[in-house]
């Protein structure tokens, strides 16, 4: 396992290797903020977002961010399409549960933006990093798939 991963990622382009360990960096932080929520203030520890599927959803994210993490450093396809996902509904999520700070205090909507940033940042490299995937995946003796658009 060890020798295919090296291969795998030896065989990206170095543009790849880099947006891919972003990835990881980006979702590891992610991971690190969400077990620390839950562990200083337990389960309700989104209980300031009013609405239910919110809260559920952050706290989702306390296996979701390790999990895309995981799937992204192994080189996994599914992983960049997982990554994709939760960036959009979390960024989404964000700017609805704090939509309030329209009104009460503007300048409280920069602690969204690194968030707001890095979730373009992964949408942005979703297709030239899945294309890349897949072209190391059949360098690495994988089948290689088609793409009918490449």
């Amino acid at each position: 396992m060890g020798f295919e991963l090296r291969a795998r990622w030896g065989g990206q382009p170095v543009w790849a290797r880099w947006v891919r360990a972003v990835y990881v960096i980006g979702f590891f932080e992610g991971s690190c903020v969400h077990a620390l929520d839950l562990a200083g203030r337990g389960i309700h520890a989104y209980a300031s977002f009013p609405q239910v599927p919110l809260q559920v959803f952050f706290v989702s994210l306390a296996v979701l961010d390790p999990l895309v993490a995981v799937l992204v450093g192994v080189m996994r396809r599914e992983g960049v399409w997982l990554a994709g996902a939760v960036m959009v509904v979390d960024v989404c999520a964000n700017w609805w549960g704090n939509r309030h700070w329209l009104h009460d205090d503007p300048a409280r909507l920069l602690r969204l933006l690194p968030i707001s940033l890095f979730s373009l940042f992964v949408v942005a490299f979703l297709l030239p990093l899945h294309r890349a995937a897949t072209g190391a995946a059949g360098q690495a003796g994988q089948p290689q798939a088609t793409l009918p658009y490449a």
